[in-house]
Parts: structure tokens; C-alpha cells; sequence
């Protein structure tokens, strides 16, 4: 009876061992999980360029953000509220940037001209009711387009492009065709102006003729001898974005601002910029 009772005794230590070693296990992969899915944002002490703070307050009066410039010619950034540069929140449409580039890498559209039919459906927005290519659903930041695209390209590989890329936090898990709309993806300025600087440089995985193909759907003015672009974004009157590049005769200059605040107008971080520029001589 011993025996028995001894043989029953090793049994169920080793089957809570088991079932403990099971759950600890669980419980360190959720957590390594949750850990990847909100990894800490870049701070500025990876940055290895001189770094200048920047006093642009009077241009962020009742409203919170940050504005990054990265010289490239001077090797050298110039940040207002560096605090902030470094927070992550959605990217909203400037996601359509990286998603332009997955879109014509995995081959979902062609080129530019990559026509998608409108649904029928009607939006508040009038320029989304109607037929779209890519270059046209970039300049109106039509979100049933690139919705219609993210689905093309499937979870599996927009995961891969996302850590391949480095993309803030990396994190789809708000779903394959809202993620990037005020939810779990977050990117914070400073990293916004890193991806840019890869983008441009071509240091990115995707083809020459992609990254081309997205910097000429990015164009919005050219004149005086610069060619501005770039990508707005918006969430909600909450929070507003314009990240992208102002390209002179000899320089290129990568930027991104971010505004915080209530009843933010759609336009207001592009307004911004283009002031901040103007003040600084970059812009005519």
C-alpha cells in the first residue's frame, strides 16, 4: 500500500512539475510577445549625429508636438521638445508611405496607375467616392484603397515587411486593414525621420524601381530650385502629422511633425512645417 500511495505521490509531483513548466512557459512567451509588440521606442541616445535643440514653441501655442530635422548635408539634427520626438503614436496615413512600398514589392499593384474600382460605398470625404490608382488614393489619402491593398498583401508578409523595416513598434495586431489607424501601430517622430532617411537612401528591402515609383507619388510642390514631399496624416482632430523631405539643388533636408491637441484642423501639421521651414530659409 506504501508503494502504491509513494507511486501516486511521484506521479502527481511530476504531473504539477509538468503543468507548472507549461504555464511558466506560457507566461514567458506572452510576455516576450507583449514585450516585442510595445518594444521601447528609439531614443535619441542611439542617435550618433550632433543633436541641437530646437525653440520653436511659438509655432506649438495651445497645442502639444514636436518638430525633427535631420540636415543631411550637415550631418545634424535640429528637434524641438526632444521629450516628445520620442513618444509613439499612430502614424494614421503617413503609413501609406511604407504601405505604397509593400504593396508594389509583393506585386498587389503595379506601378502608380494600379487602378482599384470603388466599392460603391459613400464616404464624408468626397474625393474617396469614385475609381483610384495608387498615385491618386496617396494624394487623397484614400483609406478604403490602401484598406483594399492590405488586405492583398495578407498578414504573414505585412508582419515581415513591418520588422524588416524597423517601422516603430511594429505591432498589426489592430487588425490587417486598421492598424496603422490610431491603433496598435505606433512610430514616434525621431523614428518617422529615420525610416525617411532609409527610404531615400535606398537602404530599405525594396527594389530600386519601388522606392522610386513612391517618391514620385510623394511630390507635392515643386519651385525655386527645392522639391517638397511628403505624406500628411490625421486622427480624429486629436492628432495630426507631415513627415517627408525637402530636396534643394545640393541638400536634402528629412522632417516630420507631430501636433497634439482638440479640434486640430486636417492641414494643420503640413501648415506648420512649411512655416518652420520658411523661418529657418529652407523654404521660399
Amino acid at each position: 500500500m506504501r508503494t502504491v500511495r509513494t507511486k501516486a505521490a511521484i506521479a502527481l509531483a511530476a504531473i504539477a512539475f509538468l503543468l507548472l513548466g507549461f504555464l511558466g512557459f506560457r507566461y514567458w512567451s506572452r510576455q516576450t510577445l507583449i514585450a516585442e509588440a510595445n518594444r521601447t521606442a528609439t531614443p535619441l541616445t542611439d542617435i550618433k549625429e550632433k543633436i541641437t535643440p530646437d525653440a520653436l514653441g511659438q509655432y506649438f501655442a495651445g497645442v502639444s508636438g514636436s518638430f525633427v530635422l535631420f540636415d543631411r548635408n550637415k550631418n545634424e539634427w535640429s528637434i524641438y521638445n526632444e521629450k516628445d520626438s520620442q513618444k509613439r503614436v499612430s502614424p494614421c496615413s503617413t503609413f501609406k508611405i511604407l504601405n505604397s512600398l509593400i504593396g508594389l514589392e509583393t506585386g498587389v499593384v503595379q506601378d502608380e496607375n494600379t487602378l482599384f474600382k470603388w466599392d460603391g460605398i459613400r464616404y464624408q470625404i468626397p474625393a474617396w467616392n469614385g475609381d483610384h490608382t495608387l498615385a491618386s488614393a496617396f494624394s487623397a489619402s484614400v483609406v478604403w484603397y490602401y484598406q483594399r491593398l492590405a488586405s492583398g498583401v495578407g498578414k504573414e508578409r505585412m508582419q515581415r515587411f513591418l520588422d524588416e523595416t524597423h517601422y516603430g513598434n511594429a505591432n498589426l495586431s489592430g487588425g490587417l486593414t486598421t492598424f496603422w489607424l490610431d491603433s496598435s501601430l505606433r512610430i514616434s517622430p525621431l523614428e518617422q525621420v529615420l525610416f525617411l532617411r532609409e527610404f531615400y537612401a535606398s537602404e530599405l528591402p525594396f527594389s530600386p524601381k519601388n522606392i522610386d515609383t513612391v517618391k514620385r507619388i510623394m511630390v507635392l510642390a515643386r519651385g525655386n530650385g527645392s522639391v517638397l514631399s511628403g505624406k500628411t496624416g490625421f486622427a480624429g482632430g486629436h492628432l495630426a502629422w507631415f513627415v517627408g523631405y525637402l530636396e534643394t539643388d545640393d541638400n536634402v533636408l528629412f522632417f516630420a511633425t507631430k501636433v497634439e491637441g482638440k479640434g486640430l484642423q486636417t492641414n494643420v501639421a503640413r501648415i506648420l512645417t512649411e512655416e518652420i521651414l520658411k523661418h529657418k530659409k529652407l523654404l521660399n
